[in-house]
């Protein structure tokens, strides 16, 4: 049986459902795929408002552990894959490594000019181009990420948008243009993410995504990628081994 909010505790009664409901699924008496209580049975069980309810439900939604459909209900969300940052991989190498179907949606691709930010960055003459790849990254039907790749067109001047169509880009590069990436750095902020993306990513408006940037080099250390990906926080998580 479902425990109760304590009306009479410090801790604010949508944070105390959160845990009550968090508990069901930690548990296992909630099982991935399986619908909640609606707002209006939790308003009335646990004898609090409409809000409150919805406020739990909503920062749930957020964190990745339930889902809503629209007309449907709240449903308990598949757990997060875990993905170690210990390794360069490229999107598709690192899905296929975990036996998982990646698709690719490709946005637009162009070359074109650079402006002095991505100039500086990839250490780039004046006048140099670079291929902009924009891509959406599908996973098993859903998609997983909007991806923008900035590559240096001098490097591999042939590059076209059908060699990238289902393929992994560090694979085509290492492959057709004898490019092997050997070491990165990036970075990872939260961001919200915009209407436009929550779209092509089919989440909300205004859901909280995480935005990954990074700047990967060549054996010379010369850079020959930047990228800017937004993840859907709803499945994705990493892991970092630490070591003393």
């Amino acid at each position: 049986m479902m425990k109760r909010v304590n009306k009479n505790s410090f801790v604010p009664l949508y944070y105390q459902l959160k845990d009550i409901i968090t508990e069901l699924i930690e548990n296992e008496e909630l099982k991935p795929q399986d619908p909640i209580p609606s707002e209006r049975e939790l308003c009335e069980y646990h004898g609090i408002s409409r809000m409150t309810v919805n406020k739990a439900i909503t920062s749930l939604v957020s964190e990745g552990m339930l889902y809503r459909e629209q007309g449907k209900g709240t449903f308990v969300a598949r757990p997060k894959e875990r993905h170690s940052l210990s390794a360069l991989r490229s999107f598709t190498e690192d899905m296929r490594r975990q036996g998982m179907t990646v698709e690719t949606k490709m946005i637009s691709f162009q070359r074109k000019p650079v402006t002095k930010k991505i100039e500086k960055a990839l250490q780039l003459k004046t006048g140099q181009q670079v291929f902009e790849i924009r891509r959406l990254r599908i996973v098993s039907g859903e998609p997983y990420a909007l991806e923008t790749a900035y590559i240096p067109a001098n490097l591999c001047e042939n590059l076209t948008k059908e060699e990238l169509e289902n393929n992994s880009l560090y694979a085509i590069l290492a492959e057709h243009y004898n490019l092997e990436m050997e070491y990165a750095y990036q970075t990872i902020e939260p961001v919200i993410i915009d209407d436009y993306e929550s779209q092509l990513l089919r989440v909300e408006k205004n859901t909280l995504g995480l935005l990954f940037s990074r700047k990967t080099y060549l054996k010379d250390h010369t850079p020959m990628e930047l990228t800017k990906a937004i993840y859907r926080s709803d499945k994705y998580k990493y892991e970092v081994m630490l070591k003393r």
